[in-house]
């Protein structure tokens, strides 16, 4: 039957209360976090972490306490900007001397990082007459860094085939490393996860290898000061500042470890959908997922907190080495070579631009950075399979794919894409209420409960994630939104109220309609001051007066 106004109020108040129950049972579904946002399960406390960490994270750091003298940032966000925490467009120079293939620094040098700024000409950095090579790396991120630092090493070493045991093109092998904070020389080696070299295993040495090497702060795990091209002399004349420059503060943290929580508990970004695109099958089916492998759980050791401990995490990457022939950036970094580069995770990957280390794939649409990089995997190296496997497909097939990879860092309802979802998602959700849906079919973005129709069911987060007014202007008891989806109240003007809660000025006698009635009575206080009929308010009723009212004939509720 053909449901009216009454009808759906009425379905509504059942369905919002079979979901109070839900939650009530702990079995109602929530909304996944955005990328940036806190994973929801920290204690006030570690919450608290989070936001001091998130407005240092952003903050400049002046010279005058210990940036420099070469830097490259003043703060982390100018590079970890999309969302701020993850990768961003920024990018560094790496130069050294490459002869035949083989990478080495040029004498003299302590590291083959290029400080791109100084804090004066003088101390500035250039790059060597004698250096041959220079290489651009993208800002690189893992997101959800807590998260990616608590899979098991064991885990993740299940999946090492350093040899190709299995003859399937791809050869993954782990780069183990010492932590920074470690100092116990016999302690085991960790398996590095963050970097584009797979360089790093932990956030806390991420942060301190970051706040020294990127903004020139020292820190108690990186002591020594970077001297411009290893200039020490310069140095002594360009740094005054003893080291280390970065010291605890009165609740016993410092800078490293206030960045640390902030990268520490960010939030898996979300997948929308969640689950069943057929483009992720076929991801599989042409050996992507090889390297980028789709789901972890981390560690369950009481040592972890309660909001990283044992969870699923679907980051689509094995944070091994890979050789990539040549789309390796030709720099060597520890024990992984110049070809070899770390698998990046995918999550959040349709904000992505540009795409790959070296920034390839860059601007137009999604679809076409994503085919560009695919592309790029190969000839050469284990991506190679993988890159002609998805050129033989069938357009539609490469069609889904994209798609499934767009679903990667979605928002849910957030229908035109935007990373919003306002008004233009709710007219989007409005149009689809009712249809079926599907994992592959547009509206997809709609279905939360993944049961195949766009439902009040489905509304009921919608509302929790639109990001404009919802309270109840008219005060019947009903969420404006609902009002509207229903159809008990019209917004003509599409700005997310009902059209009877915005007052109208030339609706001088309440009767919700600027009509004759109200151009008689502006006509006869014409002339006047100090009337409500100075729609103007410039002290006398008059032509400007009456084009307003004009004008809002017949739009106003």
């Amino acid at each position: 039957m053909r449901m009216t106004p009454g009808t759906r109020i009425a379905s509504v108040a059942v369905v919002t209360a079979s979901l109070f129950a839900l939650c009530a049972d702990g079995g109602v579904l929530e909304l996944q976090p955005r990328a940036g946002d806190p994973i929801r399960e920290l204690t006030a406390a570690q919450r608290s972490l989070f936001d001091m960490g998130r407005v240092l994270y952003s903050t400049p750091i002046p010279a005058t306490e210990g940036m420099g003298p070469i830097f490259n940032k003043s703060n982390c966000q100018s590079c970890h900007s999309n969302p701020v925490g993850g990768w961003g467009n920024a990018s560094v120079t790496q130069f050294g001397i490459s002869d035949k293939g083989s990478f080495t620094m040029v004498p003299g040098e302590s590291q083959s990082l290029l400080q791109e700024f100084g804090v004066s000409e003088f101390c500035k950095e250039i790059i060597p007459a004698s250096a041959n090579f220079t290489a651009i790396r993208m800002t690189n991120s893992s997101m959800a860094f807590g998260m990616v630092e608590a899979v098991p090493d064991a885990a993740i070493a299940l999946l090492e085939d350093p040899t190709d045991a299995d003859g399937d093109g791809v050869s993954g092998r782990i780069h183990w490393v010492r932590p920074l904070e470690e100092t116990n020389t016999s302690s085991p080696l960790r398996v590095g996860r963050f970097g584009w070299k797979a360089q790093v295993a932990t956030v806390l040495s991420f942060s301190g290898d970051a706040t020294r090497n990127e903004m020139g702060i020292t820190n108690r795990l990186l002591m020594v000061e970077n001297a411009p091209n290893g200039d020490d002399a310069r140095l002594a004349q360009c740094d005054p500042m003893p080291e280390p420059e970065d010291v605890s503060d009165q609740q016993g943290f410092a800078f490293i470890d206030r960045v640390t929580h902030f990268q520490r508990y960010l939030a898996v970004p979300p997948q929308t959908p969640k689950s069943g695109m057929a483009g992720e099958s076929i991801f599989i089916n042409v050996g992507c997922a090889k390297c980028h492998v789709p789901e972890w759980t981390t560690a369950n050791t009481p040592g972890l907190e309660d909001a990283i401990r044992n969870k699923v995490i679907r980051p689509y990457a094995d944070f091994m080495l890979h050789d990539m022939g040549l789309q390796g950036d030709g720099v060597s970094d520890g024990y992984a070579s110049e070809t070899e580069l770390r698998t990046p995770t995918l999550w959040n990957l349709r904000t992505r631009d540009p795409m790959l280390h070296n920034g390839a794939a860059a601007g137009g649409l999604f679809s076409d950075r994503v085919r560009t990089a695919i592309a790029l995997h190969g000839p050469y190296g284990e991506g190679a399979g993988s890159a002609d496997a998805f050129a033989q497909l069938s357009e539609g097939d490469k069609v889904l794919l994209v798609s499934f990879l767009n679903s990667l860092g979605r928002v849910e309802f957030d229908d035109n894409g935007d990373s919003h979802v306002n008004i233009i998602d709710f007219i989007a959700f409005k149009a689809a209420l009712g249809s079926s849906s599907t994992p592959n079919t547009p509206n997809a973005v709609h279905d939360i409960n993944q049961d195949g129709i766009i439902s009040v069911a489905d509304f009921t987060y919608f509302m929790q994630a639109y990001e404009g007014e919802n309270g109840d202007c008219n005060g019947n008891g009903v969420a404006d939104l609902m009002d509207l989806l229903t159809g008990t109240s019209v917004d003509t003007d599409l700005n997310g109220l009902p059209d009877e809660c915005i007052p109208c000025p030339a609706d001088f006698n309440g009767d919700h309609s600027v009509n004759g009635a109200d151009l008689g009575r502006l006509l006869g206080t014409w002339g006047q001051s100090d009337v409500p009929t100075d729609l103007n308010s410039d002290g006398i009723v008059g032509g400007e007066d009456l084009g307003r009212l004009l004008g809002a004939w017949g739009l106003c509720p």
